[in-house]
């Protein structure tokens, strides 16, 4: 049993290429064709990063209503490796209102280069968030019939003098004396690290046509907005310059506010694992029969002797490294969509989160290896059935990373990896399950086995829009990854690895951040221990 776990470990030739720096992208466009006579694009760009052959997304900006020349605000942080040749595509799409998301998006072309090619910033080493509130009273009435519809924008100036869009707010309909919403900007993004850096920031009245009328514009610095940290309000006056030249008695066009500043330390992922954060690492496996009958050698559960399955090879390749975060290697193992047979029932009833190794009362087993015995040994003892549904196994693990969450420290944080080879059946039940999930210190990670057509499952990784329940409610964060197994068929196990698991470390710094929960320093860490004792 042990020959399938070692050929599938020792093939892992896990990498760290070393990281140079962090670079932020921008993104404008020029000139897009309207799709028709009446109305403008509401367009959107998703950025995509070649990874062994794969067009991989990478995120995508907002959506602009009724605009052929589009700026958008949305910043995109990347790894910029020197030593590797780093492919990137934009695809351009029109998102008009009656569209349903991306799925029905026009595609308006794409272009691709390399991000050697394009002109991204470095970022400065600082990880620092601000938090912003801005306000704004008897700002210019724009509109004949009724009040203006304002937004705020800000720009960085930078060293040679061009403006960089940082933030554009949402659109207060109907008000001149708008609040808008906090938003949250990195230090670097809004002023590079540097306090005293100008800051321009322009006020418009929202047009529906894109026609956006100027009200007035200030300069600030962030030194300035720092004033309202201590409960004080900080104000510019918003001038129009043309009417300060024109007209006789022009004060301003309105007074705009700083209603509230919070730097937020940003603390990184090896912050919370040096100081004592375990991850927690459970693994659920697929039991339906569309697997096959693992007799069968066509059957995705078939063992073969020394050439390990794709169940075992996405299992090995992920929780190899999972298992490095935890200190006791113990991993409960789960199945779902099996009939399980008992004294009473030989023929068994379907489960969807009994333990492998059959014992409910302990189903953690001995490190990777232990999980791959128990899986096989589980196999001939259990009849392979349906349906494919998964929202029960991922609220057992929520109801662990619950508990943990009330003790309001980092010290748990859970990973559940889902391996299936077909559709789920449950889906309400699971975007509910997952939106709950979103609250609370855990990550899915969901690994497509086989040839099926996993085109649904796209829509539980939140890169394709807002993931949402039944009843509308969104979730928090984006906790979950999905990826189709057969992408990286040809690569290595290390690639799958890298794949599945780029996105934790964020998600780990992300929750605790949001939860103001900071990571404990090693003389917490071991007094805590000395106390334990």
């Amino acid at each position: 049993m042990s020959n399938i776990y070692e050929s599938a470990a020792n093939s892992l030739g896990l990498f760290s290429s070393p990281c140079l720096t962090k670079v932020e992208l921008r993104v404008a466009c020029k000139g897009i064709s309207d799709r028709d006579a009446l109305s403008k694009p509401d367009p959107c760009v998703v950025i995509k990063m070649q990874s062994h052959g794969q067009w991989l997304e990478v995120d995508r900006t907002e959506v602009i209503r009724s605009c052929i020349n589009p700026t958008f605000s949305k910043v995109f942080t990347l790894d910029y490796y020197f030593e590797e040749v780093q492919r990137l595509r934009y695809e351009l799409y029109d998102i008009s209102s009656n569209h349903n998301g991306m799925k029905e998006a026009d595609f308006l072309g794409a272009m691709e280069c390399t991000l050697g090619q394009v002109n991204a910033e470095e970022l400065s080493g600082n990880d620092d968030y601000v938090e912003l509130t801005f306000s704004a009273r008897k700002l210019d009435d724009k509109d004949f019939f009724s009040k203006s519809d304002p937004f705020l924008e800000i720009f960085r100036v930078n060293d040679d003098s061009t403006q960089q869009l940082v933030h554009r707010t949402e659109t207060v309909m109907n008000n001149l004396n708008p609040v808008w919403k906090t938003f949250k900007v990195s230090l670097n993004s809004l002023c590079s690290g540097d306090h005293t850096r100008t800051l321009t920031c322009k006020v418009w009245d929202w047009d529906s046509n894109g026609k956006h009328d100027f009200i007035g514009e200030f300069e600030a610095k962030f030194k300035e907005m720092r004033g309202a940290m201590d409960g004080r309000q900080v104000q510019w006056e918003c001038i129009n310059p043309k009417y300060q030249v024109k007209k006789k008695n022009y004060k301003n066009s309105g007074i705009v506010i700083c209603n509230q500043c919070k730097i937020i330390k940003m603390h990184s992922f090896l912050d919370y694992i040096m100081g004592g954060c375990q991850i927690q690492f459970t693994v659920a496996i697929d039991f339906t029969a569309s697997n096959g009958d693992p007799k069968n050698s066509c059957s995705l559960h078939y063992i073969h002797p020394y050439q390990p399955n794709e169940y075992l090879k996405a299992l090995v390749a992920v929780g190899e490294i999972c298992q490095d975060y935890d200190s006791d290697k113990m991993f409960p193992a789960f199945g779902f969509g099996a009939r399980i047979p008992s004294g009473d029932n030989p023929s068994g009833s379907v489960s969807h989160d009994f333990a492998v190794n059959f014992n409910e009362d302990n189903p953690e087993c001995a490190g990777i290896q232990g999980v791959v015995e128990a899986y096989q040994n589980c196999l001939p003892k259990i009849q392979l059935y349906g349906p494919t549904n998964i929202a029960p196994i991922i609220q057992k693990v929520a109801n662990s990373a619950s508990e943990e969450m009330h003790t309001k420290e980092a010290m748990q944080y859970f990973i559940l990896l889902i391996l299936t080879d077909g559709v789920i059946t449950d889906m309400a039940d699971t975007r509910e399950a997952i939106v709950h999930a979103s609250q609370l210190p855990m990550s899915i990670i969901i690994v497509g086995v086989g040839s099926a057509d996993f085109s649904d499952m796209q829509m539980l990784d939140g890169d394709d829009g807002i993931l949402r329940s039944p009843k509308g409610e969104p979730v928090l964060r984006d906790i979950v990854q999905f990826v189709p197994f057969r992408n990286f068929k040809h690569a290595t196990p290390a690639a799958l690895a890298k794949s599945v698991l780029a996105e934790v470390p964020n998600q780990v710094v992300d929750y605790y951040n949001s939860k103001g929960i900071k990571p404990k320093c090693p003389s917490e860490l071991e007094s805590s221990r000395t106390f334990g004792h």
